[in-house]
């Protein structure tokens, strides 16, 4: 067998370049000679540069990144308390928008499609931030230091006895008479998540409404692509001290000028409640057989006014079904009419249920909309309303210097 040999040489000239291919085959003398194939000319720019030949490599194209998706715009939105409050303007890629404002970490706008793609504003609220400081019933709010009540407004810790404002008496609700829904966060736009963020942080002095230690809180909003609404808070302390943040938005996925929502349906994965007046008095009860059992999807209305209640209405802490620190579904709302659905999951052991009971239509709110009673719904994701009196519940609600507070709600909306 004979092998074939390959040799390429290049001649290099001046101006030019030749390929020549020599093929050796242990061939007879007098052979053809090798064939030699001349390369192209080389160009020669006017300025005496060579022209690259166009079998030549080429740089390749500079990648050019993907326009945002999403975005962040930010306003002035007057003052409360002499202070300067801004508006941040949240939107995702499908046109949904989330308007929250420094006054207490507030969402006072979210609009959503519904079946059609029509976008409609789906929670309470005002118009500006004046009434939100002179009326508002917990308008979308951020609560804190401890949310909900606390029975006598009173309660033990570290073998001290603390004192608090009965502001809605004889109980403690929602962080006292200047809570944290109703002072101004520094605010900030997180521009490398990949979505329209923005974080809200607040430091609560030590002895603030009567609580020990000092506090900074953290509330993050995130509108993503996903057509979700994260809420995200934190909170460390330098003294041991109670913490229980919650998000207090008025829904109503009808739209926020619409009637009520008692015919929208509820589903609320709880097997159990914690009874009270409307306080838990620590007892968690089953809700088989009542009016407050939700596993089922059913109108709101159906049987409300068997729940009793002054005024008539739900209002209490249900025990959410799985693994109480873990993200899962708690609840889904959906409006049979514009089609739109609220799937709502968290990473706390209860949900509060208040069905918009106090509203009476002295309040008008956005657009001069008067909100009448049972106008739109709560769903407050919490540990549970007064665990510091409840010795099962106490270590819940209670944060020491070193640890972190953290609560998670993702709101995502679709259409059936």
């Amino acid at each position: 067998m004979r092998t074939m040999r390959w040799n390429i040489e290049m001649k290099r000239g001046a101006a030019c370049a030749a390929l020549t291919v020599v093929c050796g085959c242990g061939a007879p003398a007098g052979a053809a000679k090798p064939t030699v194939i001349p390369a192209p000319e080389a160009r020669i720019s006017s300025a005496g540069e060579p022209i690259p030949l166009a079998f030549e490599a080429k740089p390749a194209p500079v990648p050019v990144p993907p326009a945002p998706t999403h975005s962040v715009a930010t306003a002035d939105f007057g003052k409360a308390y002499d202070q300067p409050v801004s508006l941040y303007t949240l939107k995702n890629k499908h046109g949904l928008t989330a308007k929250v404002m420094t006054y207490g970490a507030t969402l006072t706008e979210l609009d959503v499609p519904d079946r059609t793609g029509h976008l409609d504003d789906v929670v309470l609220g005002f118009d500006n931030v004046d009434d939100y400081v002179k009326s508002s019933p917990y308008f979308g709010a951020s609560i804190g230091r401890v949310a909900n009540r606390i029975k006598r407004a009173r309660f033990e810790l570290g073998g001290k006895t603390y004192t608090l404002a009965a502001n809605n008496p004889p109980n403690h609700l929602h962080g006292g008479k200047r809570g944290w829904d109703k002072v101004i966060w520094e605010a900030k736009v997180l521009p490398d998540r990949d979505a329209a963020a923005v974080e809200l942080d607040y430091v609560s002095k030590n002895g603030e409404e009567g609580y020990p230690g000092t506090v900074s809180a953290k509330v993050v909003y995130t509108l993503t692509d996903n057509d979700e609404l994260r809420v995200e808070f934190s909170a460390t302390t330098d003294t041991t001290t109670l913490v229980n943040m919650a998000h207090h938005s008025y829904w109503n996925l009808a739209g926020q000028s619409s009637n009520t929502i008692l015919d929208q349906e509820l589903t609320v994965d709880a097997d159990r409640y914690t009874p009270g007046d409307p306080v838990p008095d620590g007892s968690i009860k089953s809700v088989k057989g009542t009016p407050f059992d939700f596993l089922t999807a059913k109108p709101i209305g159906k049987d409300l006014k068997a729940a009793g209640g002054k005024p008539v209405g739900y209002d209490l802490n249900y025990v959410v079904n799985g693994a109480p620190n873990k993200l899962r579904v708690v609840a889904k709302l959906k409006d049979p009419k514009s089609g739109r659905v609220l799937t709502l999951s968290a990473d706390q052991p209860g949900l509060q249920v208040y069905s918009g009971n106090f509203l009476d239509g002295t309040v008008k709110g956005k657009g001069g909309v008067s909100y009448a009673q049972y106008a739109a719904l709560c769903l407050e994701s919490q540990k549970f309303p007064n665990s510091i009196n409840v010795p099962a519940w106490k270590d819940s609600v209670v944060l020491k210097p070193g640890q972190t507070y953290q609560h998670t709600m993702v709101h995502a909306f679709s259409v059936e």
